[in-house]
Order: structure tokens, then sequence, then C-alpha cells
């Protein structure tokens, strides 16, 4: 009986989880940009991965094979000559849960970028479903940049870094 009763608890706090997160993102983000889940990500063969994190977040940890584009300083030239000409390319843009990395995707989306979506969730529900993060010589870290103590409270897994 009481293996039962926490196994209820386990499913009722990761569906509370997951509709706070969804109401958080409802409540900063327009949804001018599709997004993508973690699931379909992972199907994914060939994609562009743009960081939409500060340069001292990716140094800790980001998504293998990712570019770091940055958001306060972001540069849309810059990224634009690292990006494919093609602009029908999949462009998936991330930060810590979604929210900076939508900004930047609409960016991309006016110049031209048509096929640019938001990884639902971030960088921090990729790491809550177990998911590889890797450092700056491409080893795999259980550290991840937290951004700040308030949303750090959405990342489950790994270790939390704030510096």
């Amino acid at each position: 009986m009481k293996n039962l009763i926490f196994l209820i608890f386990l499913i009722s706090v990761n569906s509370f989880s997951q509709k706070n997160l969804h109401q958080l993102l409802k409540k900063y983000n327009t949804e001018s940009v599709p997004y993508i889940s973690i699931s379909e990500l992972q199907k994914e063969k060939e994609v562009v991965l743009l960081d939409a994190r500060e340069p001292k977040e990716f140094e800790v940890s980001h998504l293998k094979n990712a570019m770091c584009v940055g958001y306060d300083f972001f540069n849309l030239e810059n990224t634009l000559v690292k990006l494919p000409k093609n602009k029908n390319t999949k462009i998936v843009v991330y930060c810590s849960l979604g929210i900076r990395s939508e900004d930047i995707a609409e960016k991309l989306q006016k110049e031209g970028f048509t096929n640019i979506f938001n990884l639902y969730g971030g960088i921090f529900e990729w790491k809550n479903q177990g998911n590889i993060t890797v450092n700056l010589q491409n080893n795999p870290t259980e550290k991840i940049h937290a951004f700040n103590k308030e949303w750090s409270k959405w990342l489950h897994k790994g270790e939390k870094i704030y510096e």
C-alpha cells in the first residue's frame, strides 16, 4: 500500500511540475516560434543547435554540437555567417527553459529562416530527462549552469552551478 501511495505521489509531482513549466512558458512566451520536444529533437538526424544562453553558461555545459550565440550580447550578423545558407535548414534554439531562446529564434525568423524551433524546457528539461550534456572539451558533464536561484528550481538532475 505504501508503494502505491508513493507511486501516485511521484506521478502527481511530475504532472504538477510539467503543468507549472507549461504555465511559466505561457507567461513569458508568445509561442511565435513552435516548440520541439526533447523526444522529437532526439529523432532528428540533421539539425543546427543554437544555445541562447550566455557564454559563461555554455562553458559549464551545453548540448553536444551546439553553437553558443548568447542572449544579452547576441550578434545577428555573427550568427548568420555561422548558419547554413539554406533558410529551410532545421534550427533548434534552446536556453535554460525556453524563454530567451524564443527571442533569439524570432530574430532568425525575421531573417527568413522558416524551419526554426524552440526547445521546450531547454537544457534543464534535457538534463531532467537524463540526457547527456558536454563541457567545452566535449566531455560528458553533470554540471549545469542554473542561471540563478529562482530559475534553478526547474533543474532536478545534475549539479547546479551558478558562476
